[in-house]
């Protein structure tokens, strides 16, 4: 897609991705711990997209964007590029749809997630993150099948997808009683926060949205601070995989620019913490990536104290020895 020329999602496409989406993603629930709420002196509401069809919201986006595909130009199959989350929400998306898929992935990506995109009947390409470009690997597979290409984050039609987690958030909080205050979302690319706070300006005005990234992985935090957008330098590392981008998205920073109250970084250690954190309140097993924003909740990153702060859990494709060490770690 020339990101020239495309069009920023509205609330209207938001709102026909949820439609389409109707009967396929799971509606995730938003829960809390009294427990945890007596610790913080506040309310913490978490939205656990590891309870989404392939273990993370990604699949909202995937789907919406196949489905938006002319149905002979979809024949010819997809493909995408990934650590593995979106992999797996294009793999399940591929299937529903009856055509193949092939994923560009990091040849040290996680193990479980590379089985899981291969279980949902894709096609696994792998390359080397440091010395390879993934979506010029993509592009030269799409030139040479005829097959479409789907974008983790940059593409309208996948933020209107998991613009759908927004909506959710507001209709479960009306269910309750509750308006949120603020609401911390994951970020890498910035598609499922740009989609959230979309979605959320319209129906929760005033609602404070927060990007959380990764240590070292700050670019959205910087891109607004400058105005533009910013890369990453290399060489950094962090066990949030799924949240690695190099660089804000076009159509993601032209949104967040203009929805999200600000960004805030979180260290592993802190993740490891939120991971066992989940496990123990919750009783749900959370990915790196997927645990960031509760890690910001609990290192007071956002103060919780007299307010009500919905933290959206993003994943839980966890490799298990990781998962083990955040529990060891307590």
């Amino acid at each position: 897609m020339d990101m020239e020329t495309a069009t920023l999602p509205k609330i209207a496409d938001i709102e026909a991705a949820a439609a389409r989406l109707r009967g396929r993603a799971v509606p995730t629930p938003l829960l809390e711990s009294p427990l945890l709420n007596d610790r913080l002196d506040g309310r913490l509401l978490i939205k656990p997209e590891c309870l989404q069809r392939t273990g993370s919201f990604k699949y909202r986006g995937a789907f919406n964007r196949l489905a938006a595909l002319d149905d002979a130009v979809r024949r010819h199959g997809v493909v995408a590029y990934s650590s593995g989350n979106h992999a797996q929400g294009v793999a399940a998306a591929a299937r529903d749809w009856g055509v193949a898929a092939t994923i560009v992935m990091p040849a040290d990506a996680p193990a479980i997630k590379r089985r899981n995109t291969e279980a949902w009947g894709a096609r696994v390409e792998p390359y080397d993150r440091n010395h390879e470009d993934r979506e010029a690997i993509a592009v030269r597979i799409a030139a040479e099948t005829g097959a479409s290409l789907v974008k983790p984050y940059d593409d309208p039609f996948i933020i209107a997808g998991q613009g759908t987690v927004g909506l959710e958030i507001a209709q479960q909080a009306a269910a309750l009683g509750v308006r949120p205050d603020a609401v911390l979302v994951p970020c890498g690319g910035g598609g499922l926060v740009a989609g959230t706070a979309l979605a959320l300006a319209d129906r929760l005005p005033g609602c404070l949205v927060h990007a959380v990234e990764p240590a070292g992985f700050d670019d959205t935090a910087r891109s607004l601070a400058a105005g533009t957008r910013l890369g990453n330098a290399p060489g950094a590392t962090s066990l949030c995989d799924a949240l690695l981008a190099p660089s804000p998205g076009y159509l993601t920073f032209a949104l967040n620019r203009t929805h999200l109250a600000g960004a805030c970084t979180v260290d592993d250690r802190d993740v490891l913490a939120a991971m066992a954190a989940a496990f123990e309140a919750f009783k749900l097993v959370i990915e790196p990536g997927g645990a960031i924003a509760l890690a910001a909740v609990l290192t007071d990153h956002l103060p919780l104290a007299g307010r009500t702060v919905v933290a959206v859990l993003s994943g839980g494709n966890v490799d298990p020895g990781v998962f083990a060490r955040c529990l060891a770690a307590g």
